[in-house]
């Protein structure tokens, strides 16, 4: 047996490696993000064929150092594949793939859509549309969250910013659905079914687009493309990847985020009784619901050469992972972190990423989760689960539920 074989077996056996992937992993990933903090926080794993940091200083070092990149076309030789039939040239452009100035340029274009001001002026709307699907369970004594409420929020209120008819929010989810499932999951079936979902989104898209071209609307869809026609600020590749990323990242990060954090509270008797009995922790209580049990848990960058990153030595194109879930639960940064407490002070989790890169939707994934932790509270305080049964999804980087049933 070769030496890396034998390394890989060791570490196996002892628990220090990274494998997201696994009814264990599923079900808990947290105490191996312990075991990696512990003996191995800058882990180059041999399984994953990647550098993985899960301390909290190291991630958010990593997040905020400009020498990485997040453009896989910027690494020695890569072979730019040609453009798929029906997939549009610019799909390399969306922000999550580009670094300055084009990221910066781009993110310019839609962050005042997206600042903390502008998001607050939907409050009404979000807190609205909470009591409408709640209203449509409210005599039932029984729901299953993310279905009912989960769910429809993000789209909702994300399909009304662009524009998009109701009759076609469901489908959006399904694509939504889909194409996130072949991130970091390469199974052929999935990424077949991904890339179906994304011909799919991309052709409807395509049309919204071509009819917001001849009646301009109030919604960000029409803001993006008056930007287009100001020249050079914004291609018709971007305007198409652009509305295509805020859309599903609106819908599917938001819905796990809600789904986690009412999990975790109606697991906790407590702390739910507690928001129960005090309504002015819900902005705090959110904050700790994303540290506690983040639906993003790993995001990467890329070495566009050889360089010295936290004591070691990373190679050119090698693939630097940093597992936020791992951050969130540091012991040199939060007291007694496997405890949910919604009373925790400085919570500067890094459940949103850190850097140029933070993620756009923050403020409005946070609006969504007050405004849904001020409706329950105040509506079904006997709000409890409807079973022992966890229906968790199977997906490497998001961490989410398939369902919970509850009773009220």
């Amino acid at each position: 047996m070769s030496a890396i074989a034998l390394l890989t077996v060791e570490r196996l056996r002892s628990g220090v490696t990274y494998i997201p992937l696994g009814d264990e992993y599923w079900a808990d990933p947290y105490p191996m993000y312990r075991s990696l903090r512990n003996r191995d926080p800058f882990h180059r794993s041999l399984l994953t064929k990647t550098w993985v940091l899960t301390g909290y200083d190291d991630v958010a070092a990593v997040l905020r150092d400009d020498r990485l990149t997040v453009d896989i076309r910027k690494l020695p030789s890569y072979p730019v594949p040609a453009p798929e039939a029906g997939r549009p040239a610019g799909e390399m452009t969306s922000m999550l793939t580009l670094d300055p100035p084009d990221h910066t340029r781009l993110r310019g274009l839609v962050s005042r859509a997206f600042s903390a001001r502008s998001i607050q002026t939907l409050r009404p709307r979000v807190e609205a549309v909470v009591d409408e699907l709640l209203d449509a369970v409210a005599g039932q004594g029984e729901m299953d969250l993310i279905r009912d409420l989960a769910g429809p929020l993000p789209i909702i209120v994300i399909g009304e910013m662009f524009g998009i008819p109701e009759e076609d929010r469901s489908q959006f989810t399904a694509w939504a659905e889909e194409m996130v499932l072949a991130v970091g999951y390469r199974a052929p079936d999935q990424v077949r079914r991904s890339s179906e979902a994304l011909r799919h989104m991309n052709g409807y898209l395509e049309g919204v687009i071509a009819e917001r071209k001849r009646t301009s609307g109030d919604d960000l869809l029409s803001a993006l493309l008056a930007a287009e026609a100001e020249g050079d600020k914004l291609s018709p590749d971007e305007v198409l990847s652009t509305s295509r990323l805020l859309i599903n990242a609106g819908y599917v990060t938001t819905t796990h985020a809600i789904g986690n954090g009412l999990l975790a509270l109606l697991q906790r008797r407590d702390q739910w009784e507690m928001l129960c009995a005090d309504r002015s922790l819900i902005e705090g209580a959110a904050e700790e619901l994303l540290r506690y049990d983040s639906p993003a848990q790993a995001t990467s960058r890329y070495a566009p050469e050889a360089l010295a990153l936290c004591g070691q030595r990373v190679e050119a194109r090698q693939q630097v992972v940093v597992v936020l879930g791992a951050a969130n639960r540091d012991p040199t940064r939060f007291a007694d972190p496997d405890r949910l407490d919604i009373t925790r002070k400085e919570n500067h989790h890094l459940s949103f990423g850190l850097g140029i890169h933070f993620c756009l939707g923050a403020p409005l994934a946070r609006l969504e989760l007050q405004a849904v932790l001020a409706a329950l509270t105040e509506r079904f305080p006997n709000l409890g689960l409807a079973g022992d049964d966890v229906d968790r999804g199977n997906h490497m980087l998001i961490r989410g539920l398939n369902a919970l049933p509850v009773t009220f």
